[in-house]
């Protein structure tokens, strides 16, 4: 078997060379990200695979710091006149004690790419270009590795990407890529491994079976997380419970409910970040913030509805939501009495629904309380949300997930989906109903039809 294809990750001083690792590896705990200076100070590896098997192994390197004073060393040790290549000018500066001393950071770099098939040469566009910036890339070339600049952070409003791009063809290095670390580009892992490839021909086969595997294996992911939160809303929507009809009775019963939907929420949202690779605290930004894993605003606050534009409509209490609609059964609950039971839970019934001739006749004095349809729409726009962020964050980035962008206007008005519609009439298809939730084909297809609904964008290989 062709062994791993080794790739040395070099560069300047916190230029995201891990940052770079950690998106391509979907691993925000590979090394340590920071701001300061020299963070990384050893190599440190991790396996790319494919099928099971390692395709690629990448090495994270320190930070080159002083490339100019080494260029002037290197020329004591091997001057001009000896006429030895790169690698051989080089082998004298690992030799030499400063190896070991002054220039040691910069050695484990060198040493790392001549033991390389290839290496990626990560640049901060937000940096301009700089003489030590050249004798890097002459000390780099020295050692007679195929070289590929990663241009990092090129969504920064302020960049110096065409300088950068100047720089680097003067000195011969034409193929280029563009790959931001924290929100990389639709497609743009396909196109690092395919721009590899053409420096590495002997691998392409190898490159474009990783391209394939990471692929396939987004594309499923994107199915598992739209069917997470299809599940959720599906169970949110079908859910119907029955509760004795005296106002303590229910309103601990509303209490009951409003907590047990917003613990299956976070189920979903705990598997969603699971499933993306992310943790907890990677989640936190305005109009509907996560913190540390856990929405900051409660599902069942008006605030949150006039947030995500789903009105709450004219209800017995207009201006503040229970977020359940209770079926009047007997007929006995009074639009005051309902009044009444919303200020006892901290705001009022958006509304009182009558669906009593399902059960006409049947006078047991009891109630059913579902799901408002405004929470339900809440619910779906912001797991969309949610979903959306997460397929387009590169493991990379430190800020939080920005919310506020995502496409959720779908769930904002219009009807609900006939999915949701018809999930209304099988309490049993919920795991929130009282009783042993029942998995029908019927409901596999409700739950697949609303599944496509939720489908992420595509936003490139590494999602």
């Amino acid at each position: 078997m062709t062994e791993p294809l080794r790739i040395a990750v070099v560069g300047h001083t916190n230029t995201g060379k891990t940052s770079l690792l950690r998106t391509l590896l979907r691993d925000t705990r590979f090394g340590e990200v920071s701001n300061r200076p020299s963070t990384t100070r050893h190599v440190e590896g991790a396996r790319l695979m494919a099928d099971d098997r390692p395709v690629a192994t990448l090495f994270d390197t320190p930070g080159m710091e002083d490339a100019i004073a080494l260029l002037d060393y290197l020329d004591v040790l091997a001057p001009p006149e000896a006429r030895l290549d790169g690698p051989d000018r080089l082998k004298r500066l690992l030799d030499s004690p400063e190896a070991k001393g002054r220039f040691e950071q910069e050695a484990k770099v060198l040493r790392q790419l001549m033991d390389s098939d290839a290496g990626f040469y990560v640049i901060d566009v937000r940096d301009p270009v700089l003489p030590k910036h050249r004798d890097e890339l002459s000390l780099l070339a020295a050692c007679a590795r195929p070289l590929l600049p990663v241009l990092n952070f090129i969504h920064s409003a302020a960049n110096h990407a065409p300088d950068w791009q100047q720089m680097l063809a003067r000195v011969g290095l034409h193929a280029q890529i563009r790959f931001d670390t924290v929100a990389p580009e639709a497609g743009g892992e396909r196109r690092l491994y395919e721009a590899l490839a053409t420096l590495l021909p002997a691998r392409r086969e190898a490159l474009e079976t990783l391209v394939a595997c990471r692929e396939a294996d987004a594309a499923r992911r994107r199915e598992a997380a739209a069917r997470l939160v299809a599940e959720l809303v599906l169970d949110t929507a079908a859910a119907r419970r029955q509760v004795d009809a005296d106002d303590e009775h229910l309103a601990a019963a509303v209490r009951q409910l409003h907590g047990d939907v917003r613990q299956r929420e976070q189920r979903c949202v705990d598997a969603l970040l699971d499933l993306y690779g992310f943790d907890r605290n990677d989640v936190h930004n305005a109009p509907l913030p996560l913190l540390d894993g856990r929405w900051e605003d409660d599902l069942f606050s008006t605030e949150t509805l006039r947030i995500m534009g789903v009105s709450i409509g004219k209800g017995a209490a207009a201006g503040a939501a229970a977020g359940v609609g209770i079926d009047l059964l007997t007929g006995g609950l009074t639009l005051g009495t309902a009044a009444a039971l919303g200020a006892l839970l901290g705001g009022t019934w958006q509304s009182v629904s009558e669906f009593g001739n399902r059960l006409k006749g049947k006078l047991t004095g009891a109630r059913e309380l579902t799901v408002d349809d405004a929470i339900v729409r809440v619910l779906a726009a912001r797991q969309q949300a949610l979903l959306q962020a997460l397929a387009g964050r590169g493991h990379a980035a430190q800020g939080p997930i920005d919310l506020s962008t995502a496409p959720v206007q779908q769930w904002t008005a219009g009807d609900l989906p006939a999915a949701l519609e018809k999930a209304r009439a099988h309490p049993e298809w919920s795991s929130l109903s009282h009783g042993r939730r029942e998995d029908t084909a019927e409901r596999q297809a409700a739950m697949q039809a609303l599944a496509v609904r939720f489908q992420p964008e595509q936003t490139g290989v590494s999602r």
